[in-house]
């Protein structure tokens, strides 16, 4: 049955206050307006960020709200002017937009846009209204993507065409997971050959991360987890040492140096823990490495530094979806 211009009555998984579990409910999902995409998610992951959101750690987030941010699936049908996809195409909805007039989208070299939710809060569509309604109230969108729902509505410049033949239960991981680990070797941090690395959570982001090393040549990668059962996942995709800090009395930076004699090249906390940032912060040599924070803190997280982690020559960098612009990406 045709269901363009028609409201879609669909389920999807409901935060509806901060603290309390998902619950599956019924929606309706309203019709594209104007510069609008509406998307049959077929596949979706689950990303620690969409934890924090429930949780009501993520900041302005407005609830009731459907998270989900790293799916993928088929165009159900269009709004007035959209001209970059169609229907029946495979897209992947984007959790950072793509403006295309802001000075980040002009920027060759970032990959932020103003739109984005952390300058400006995503919960409504760019008109301020919800396509989301559910037992007869507005439920919120978060960063316009929503992918825990069946069907989502999105602007144009917040989607993307892939390729027809591409797997949509494995590429919706390029929507944010492996997008941001695998980028923040190869992208953000830009891994030399040859150079050794050690990455703090081996999750599917920092797992991802572990494999941009691998492709850039690193020498060697050790792989930091509490859990050992990730570690045989962690060799077949590169890493060449794991180690668990509760292995050892003393704090695991120490021990990371002691690996390496003074301190990894690069290291990439890919966790979300002001505890391991710092760890992984101070296990990168103190005069040439490179820190890449990769990992979501809760928005209320505070860092407190000892200045001399960086006076020495230390780099500190942070990462969004592996920086790059995902919209001209695939």
């Amino acid at each position: 049955m045709a269901t363009s211009g028609k409201v879609i009555r669909c389920r999807a998984a409901v935060a509806w206050a901060a603290g309390k579990p998902l619950s599956v409910e019924e929606v309706e999902v309203a019709p594209p307006k104007a510069g609008e995409v509406r998307i049959k998610i077929v596949a979706t992951g689950i990303c620690r960020t969409d934890d924090h959101v429930v949780k009501g750690c993520i900041a302005n987030v407005e609830f009731p709200v459907i998270p989900g941010h790293e799916g993928a699936g088929i165009v159900e049908s269009i709004g007035e002017g959209v001209t970059s996809v169609k229907p029946g195409d495979k897209v992947i909805p984007l959790g950072i937009p793509n403006c295309g007039e802001c000075t980040f989208c002009l920027n060759p070299e970032a990959n932020y846009c103003v739109k984005f939710h952390f300058s400006e809060p995503q919960n409504l569509m760019p008109d301020k209204t919800s396509r989301f309604t559910c037992k007869g109230k507005q439920i919120h969108h978060f960063v316009w993507i929503s992918t825990f729902a069946e069907y989502t509505v999105t602007p144009e410049y917040a989607v993307t065409k892939i390729d027809s033949a591409a797997p949509l239960d494995k590429v919706c991981l390029l929507g944010c997971g492996f997008s941001t680990g695998y980028g923040a070797a190869i992208n953000t941090a830009k891994v030399k050959p040859g150079s050794t690395c050690a990455v703090f959570g081996l999750g599917g982001v920092g797992l991802s991360v572990v494999m941009g090393c691998k492709v850039a040549g690193a020498s060697r990668i050790i792989a930091i987890d509490i859990n050992k059962d990730k570690f045989a996942k962690a060799k077949e995709l590169g890493a060449t040492d794991c180690i668990n800090p509760q292995d050892f009395n003393k704090p695991i930076q120490e021990v990371v140096t002691e690996m390496t004699g003074h301190g990894v090249d690069y290291s990439f906390e890919a966790i979300g823990r002001v505890d391991t940032m710092i760890a992984a912060l101070a296990s990168c040599n103190m005069n040439t490495g490179v820190f890449v924070m990769v990992g979501v803190a809760p928005s209320d997280a505070v860092i407190s530094v000892d200045p001399l982690l960086l006076l020495t020559g230390r780099t500190w960098k942070g990462t969004l979806v592996g920086g790059r612009k995902l919209k001209t990406t695939f």
